[in-house]
C-alpha cells in the first residue's frame, strides 16, 4: 500500500494546528528566555516532564539568571539539583554559566553552532536553545522525534546511530516552516510525548499525521523504531548505615570521580554485611555502637548498574568519628572488633565538605541534611526513615 505524502508546508500546518489546540502547559514555556530553555531542557534529559516541573521552579527562584548560577557554591547548586539524577549535568550547567560570563559577556549565545561550544550542550540542546529562544530554523532531534521519524518514515535501522539522527535531521528540517522553527519542534515533541508514545499503544486515531504515517498505514507500527538489543545491567550488593546519636547523623562524601561524583551519603560499603561484619565495619570508622537495628531492603536502579541494598541503623554513642584511612575500610571484615576501634577520635564539625574531605565522615543535623547537602536519590528508602 502507497502512502500519501503531505507536502511540506501541509505536513507542518497539521502539526502547528494540532499543537495550538493541544499543547502542553508548561513553565518553561511561559518565558522562553535562552536561560529557561537551557534549564528546562538539561533537566529534562532523562528525566519525565512531571517530575521536572518543581525542580524548575525552585532552581530558577535560587538562581534566577546565568551570573547567579556561575557564581553559586557546589553545594547549593547541587542541593537544588538533588533527586533529580544524572549529577554532571548540573555541574556543566555550573560550568556552562561560568563560560557564558567569561567569553560571552554574560549573554548566551544566539545560534546552535557557537551553543555548541558551550561546556555540557549537545547537538539537541544546542538546536532546543536555538530554535526555541532564538529562532533558528533547525530541527531538535530527541528520542522523541526519532521515533516519529521511524514510524512516519519505516526507518529500517537502530534508530540510536548517528546514521539515524542525521536522518532524521535532514528529514525534519525538509517539513519545518521558515518561521516557527520552534514551535515545529515542540509540537513534535508534545507528539511524541502525548500521542505516538514509546511504550504501550501508539494513539495513531489522535494522530495529525497519520495519513502520512508509513508504519500506521502499514500496520507495522509496533515493529518501529528498531534498537540493538539492551545490555543488562550488573548487580552490587550493598550494607546501608545509619549512624546517629540523639542528635546527628553520619553523612559523607563521595569521590569527585565516578557514580554519584561529589554527593554525599551514608556510609556504606560493599556486600550485604551479617550483623556482626556491620558492627565491626562501624567501629571501624570510629564509631562505638550501643544498638543495631536491621533495615528494610531497597533497590536501586542506574544506567548500568543496579544497587541491591540491605541496611542498619546504629545508635552509637557520642558521635565521633575518626577519618578512614580509606574511602572504603577494606580490611575491616578480616580484623577482631576490638582491633577496629580507633584511637583518639577526631570531632568533625557541622559543615559542608571540602573536595578534600571526600571519604570522611561529618555529623550532621536532621535540618542540615534537608536544607544543605545533596544525597542523591539512591538512598531514598534509608532517608525516609530518619525521623
Amino acid at each position: 500500500m502507497n502512502m500519501p505524502e503531505l507536502h511540506h508546508e501541509d505536513f507542518s500546518m497539521q502539526l502547528l494546528r494540532w499543537y495550538d489546540t493541544h499543547r502542553r502547559s508548561l513553565p518553561w514555556r511561559e518565558d522562553p528566555t535562552p536561560y529557561h530553555v537551557w534549564i528546562s531542557e538539561i533537566m529534562l534529559q532523562q528525566t519525565r516532564v512531571e517530575a521536572v516541573k518543581d525542580y524548575y521552579r525552585r532552581f530558577l527562584h535560587a538562581l534566577p539568571d546565568i551570573a547567579a548560577l556561575a557564581q553559586a557554591p557546589e553545594d547549593l547548586y547541587m542541593k537544588y539539583w538533588e533527586g533529580l539524577g544524572y549529577y554532571s549535568r548540573v555541574r556543566n550547567l555550573h560550568k556552562g554559566a561560568i563560560q557564558i560570563m567569561e567569553e560571552y559577556h554574560g549573554i548566551m549565545p544566539d545560534n546552535s553552532q557557537e551553543l555548541l561550544k558551550i561546556a555540557g550542550i549537545g547537538p539537541y540542546t544546542a538546536a532546543a536553545i536555538a530554535s526555541i529562544a532564538f529562532g533558528e530554523r533547525i530541527p531538535a532531534v530527541d528520542g522523541n522525534l526519532l521515533r516519529i521519524f521511524a514510524r512516519l518514515t519505516e526507518y529500517n535501522g537502530n534508530i540510536k546511530t548517528d546514521a539515524a539522527k542525521k536522518s532524521a535531521s535532514a528529514w525534519f528540517l525538509e517539513h519545518m516552516p521558515s518561521l516557527g522553527a520552534g514551535d515545529f519542534n515542540q509540537a513534535l515533541m508534545d507528539l511524541g510525548a502525548m500521542i505516538c508514545i514509546p511504550n504501550g499503544t501508539p494513539l495513531c486515531g489522535q494522530c495529525p499525521l497519520n495519513i502520512c504515517c508509513h508504519a500506521f498505514g502499514h500496520e507495522t507500527i509496533q515493529t518501529y523504531p528498531m534498537t540493538a538489543p539492551k545490555k543488562q545491567r550488573t548487580v552490587e550488593d550493598r550494607t546501608v548505615f545509619l549512624i546517629h546519636d540523639d542528635m546527628k547523623i553520619a553523612i559523607r562524601k563521595r569521590p569527585a570521580r565516578g557514580l554519584l561524583a561529589g554527593l554525599y551519603e551514608f556510609p556504606n560499603t560493599e556486600g550485604h554485611l551479617l550483623e556482626k561484619e556491620a558492627l565491626r565495619y562501624v567501629q571501624s570508622l570510629g564509631f562505638s555502637p550501643l544498638r543495631i537495628k536491621r533495615l528494610p531492603e531497597a533497590k536501586h536502579i542506574f544506567t548500568h548498574k543496579e544497587w541491591h541494598m540491605i541496611g542498619y541503623e546504629i545508635l552509637a554513642d557520642e558521635l565521633a568519628p575518626v577519618p578512614p584511612s580509606s574511602y572504603m575500610a577494606e580490611n575491616v571484615l578480616n580484623t577482631p572488633l576490638t582491633d577496629a576501634i580507633r584511637q583518639e577520635p577526631l570531632q568533625i564539625p557541622d559543615a559542608a565538605a571540602s573536595p578534600d574531605e571526600c571519604g570522611k565522615i561529618l555529623l550532621v543535623s536532621l535540618k542540615s541534611l534537608k536544607e544543605q547537602y545533596s544525597l542523591p536519590s539512591a538512598f531514598r528508602v534509608y532517608r525516609s526513615l530518619l525521623q
